[in-house]
């Protein structure tokens, strides 16, 4: 069987999320962003299985450990160097060498802290990890209180990636119902909306977000404390899409199809919910894809000023917490890796979001074509 490319006649009768997709696949960057997504987000959920310990397994010993470095041999497998420690007699600063003579052998699918997968299923199977339990193994180093590195920030993930998910959904229900609202009934109550977010648009968010988060009482658990910085950030975040889809229905409440839709005797909230908002569904996909970073990068601020997510919770915020002080970066740059992390997530959705918005804006997904053909077809009219 052989494949044969769509030529320019057959674009205009492709449904629309092939059109997006033949789009999307041209974004060379969107699509390096989803490949570096899908497996940070297999990760987070599943991070209990690929993190080698848990968020709160500690060697107290071992504080501040440099990485180890994983090293292979056809005759002893895969394995890592052990460390030998000794006091500065002067700053009393405790220093690491790699030990030759200590090997700990490091095999894949061993068993190790004891978890539940998706907080259901019970299980002590890891990723990766020492083939005996207990011994040292930190591929990234250990923190302060000896804790591995790697399987904080595996954890600390879901926490991170969680947040900009609901919270970008929390946004997406007040942008699309107070920007729906606006746009459709326009008038007064738009030019009430639109100071009401041109106000809050006009005041910076960092600060509007410190200030909430200092509100929050103190002796609030790790969960509930979680739910309410989610709420904040979307409190804030619904502005952009609200302007966004207020700008859509106006343009949209005369076309024909919610003019007929209004003499059929259909409700309001049924032309918005059902007519209008899923004619640019698309568009709203790509602009929630572009808000996430954002929820992301609050919650870190947040919690590396030390007013959003606290100990014992563990998200990359909180872990950035640690790496505050100047003489420990100086001497564990490693506790930098969160910092790292977020980069990179957040550049790959910026990606993602922008790919998503190219090949979801009609004007240029299979528009190029369609103007080929029309101005063929007035050419071949003016001729005759």
């Amino acid at each position: 069987m052989f494949l044969r490319r769509t030529t320019t006649h057959e674009v205009g009768t492709l449904p629309q999320w092939r059109l997006m997709w033949r789009q999307f696949r041209r974004h060379r960057l969107a699509l390096a962003g989803a490949a570096i997504l899908v497996p940070v987000y297999l990760v987070a959920i599943f991070a209990e299985f690929f993190a080698p310990m848990s968020s709160t397994t500690a060697n107290t010993s071992l504080t501040y450990a440099p990485p180890q470095v994983p090293r292979y041999s056809t005759d002893l497998g895969l394995y890592v160097y052990g460390y030998t420690t000794e006091r500065d007699p002067e700053t009393y600063e405790q220093r690491y060498t790699v030990d030759t003579s200590t090997r700990i052998d490091v095999g894949l699918f061993t068993h190790g802290d004891e978890h539940k997968v998706l907080g259901v299923i019970p299980s002590d199977l890891h990723l990766i990890g020492p083939v005996t339990k207990g011994e040292p193994f930190f591929l990234l180093g250990s923190d302060q209180n000896g804790r591995d590195l790697l399987s904080r920030l595996i954890h600390g993930a879901r926490v991170s990636l969680s947040i900009g998910l609901i919270g970008v959904a929390a946004s997406f229900l007040l942008g699309m119902l107070i920007g729906g609202i606006s746009g459709y009934f326009a008038g007064g109550v738009d030019n009430v909306v639109q100071r009401v977010i041109e106000f809050l648009m006009a005041i910076p968010t960092l600060p509007l977000w410190m200030a909430l988060s200092a509100t929050l009482p103190t002796d609030w658990g790790p969960l509930t404390r979680y739910f309410a910085i989610t709420v904040l950030l979307s409190l804030i975040g619904w502005t952009g899409l609200a302007r966004d889809v207020r700008g859509r229905f106006l343009s949209l409440r005369e076309e024909d199809f919610v003019t007929a839709a209004r003499l059929d005797g259909v409700g309001r909230l049924s032309i918005i919910f059902r007519h209008m908002i899923p004619s640019f569904a698309s568009h709203i996909i790509a602009s929630l894809s572009l808000a996430i970073p954002g929820m992301i990068l609050g919650e870190t601020s947040l919690s590396f000023l030390g007013l959003g997510l606290q100990a014992p919770a563990v998200s990359w915020g909180v872990l950035l917490e640690g790496a505050q002080n100047v003489r420990v970066i100086a001497n564990a740059p490693w506790m930098l890796a969160p910092g790292v992390a977020v980069v990179i997530v957040v550049v790959a959705m910026n990606f993602f979001g922008d790919g998503l918005r190219d090949a979801a804006d009609p004007y240029r997904t299979g528009s190029r074509a369609r103007r080929k053909r029309l101005f063929r077809r007035h050419q071949t009219q003016v001729g005759r």
